[in-house]
């Protein structure tokens, strides 16, 4: 990306960016909904540091550049009893990293050695990873999970053929919205009180570090910054160099989790979520920033998240998937592409990267020993 990308792309506040602004909630929502009640960490701080920085990166990189919690720190928060101590450890530790790497030319050398195929295998696991993640909502709530495909299905139709915008999001989420409201009512309203400073003490960082550093050192480098630098060239005119996308994470970071944020990143599945419903500049970030905002700031419970109807967001994540499978498919190198998005969903990302990496060195050269052979 070129230093005048501001002047390339303006920000637009119209129905389609709004549409796109909720692209990816059905990833985010979850995600939040489930660290809050398994941990104490407060979620009304996790929503009010994700619209701070949500209108930011939509005003620094005017494209509608996602983002979401942590992954491998989130699977491991919900998985164990860890603490808010740990996360502000972790997210500490994790900011200082991608802070130290954005100023250096770390990401020029992972370019030149990381082939195409292996990243854009890390995308299909993603794919594969929204489409079980789907499964699950469909399990929870089938009637609203059918709904929400028939409503997407449809505004898609109307756009190909029609040339109405895909408002599909704002409809699927507004009757997931109002079928919550009409069993639970409306949530509850009052001020936010101002965060608290939470400050780790060593054996918090010792834990973290092993615990859930490692495992999203791998998984930030190759999907939430080399596979969203790939998207932004499939999607737009220009690309983000990956050093602006590990500069503004660590930022986040630093700057957020320990007033009681949550660690966060940028994404390939997000900004193909994104896209998909409609976005096209950081006009979606800012929208999706207020709304976060207002959520943080008015309703004094986490369950205002839970009154959605769960299976329309599963809906979203099942387009979300094919969004980001399609993009996937446009690798150098389609056989260690589908074997690294099948470890990625069989094993984890890290150990996909690793065996990816493996695999995508060995061919070339088994393929030359193999050719004189052959003559």
């Amino acid at each position: 990306m070129t230093e005048s990308h501001a002047t390339l792309s303006p920000l637009r506040f119209n129905l389609a960016e709004l549409a796109g602004s909720l692209g990816d909630f059905g990833t985010i929502i979850p995600l939040i909904l489930a660290v809050a009640l398994v941990s104490d960490v407060n979620a009304r701080y996790i929503l009010l540091f994700f619209g701070i920085w949500f209108i930011l990166t939509g005003l620094y990189y005017r494209l509608p550049i996602p983002l979401e919690p942590m992954k491998a720190v989130a699977v491991m928060v919900i998985a164990g009893s860890i603490g808010s101590g740990e996360i502000a450890a972790a997210g500490l530790i994790l900011g200082i990293i991608f802070l130290v790497l954005g100023y250096g030319r770390f990401f020029a050398i992972i370019e030149q050695w990381v082939p195409q195929s292996v990243v854009r295998g890390i995308q299909l696991g993603l794919a594969l990873l929204l489409f079980r993640s789907s499964l699950g909502f469909v399990v929870k709530d089938p009637t609203f999970f059918l709904l929400g495909i028939a409503i997407i299905a449809v505004f898609y139709l109307l756009a190909r053929f029609r040339s109405i915008p895909d408002l599909s999001t704002i409809v699927v989420i507004g009757v997931g919205l109002l079928a919550g409201i009409a069993l639970y009512g409306l949530p509850p309203l009052s001020q936010i009180p101002a965060p608290q400073l939470v400050i780790p003490v060593p054996r918090d960082f010792i834990s973290a570090f092993s615990t859930l550093v490692l495992p999203q050192v791998v998984l930030t480098i190759t999907n939430a910054i080399l596979a969203t630098t790939l998207l932004t060239k499939d999607l737009f005119a220009h690309e983000v160099p990956p050093k602006k996308f590990s500069t503004s994470i660590g930022l986040m970071n630093l700057f957020s989790v320990p007033f009681g944020g949550f660690p966060m990143c940028h994404g390939a599945g997000g900004l193909a979520g994104q896209y998909r419903y409609g976005a096209r500049t950081g006009g979606a970030n800012i929208y999706a920033g207020l709304i976060f905002l207002i959520l943080a700031l008015f309703f004094s419970s986490p369950q205002v998240l839970s009154i959605i109807a769960v299976g329309v967001l599963g809906a979203l994540l099942v387009f979300v998937g094919i969004e980001m499978s399609r993009h996937s498919l446009k690798t150098d190198s389609l056989p260690v592409t589908v074997i690294i998005g099948i470890l990625a969903l069989a094993s984890s990302m890290t150990i996909a990267f690793i065996i990816g990496m493996v695999i995508a060195y060995l061919v070339p050269v088994l393929g030359k020993k193999m050719r004189p052979a052959c003559e």
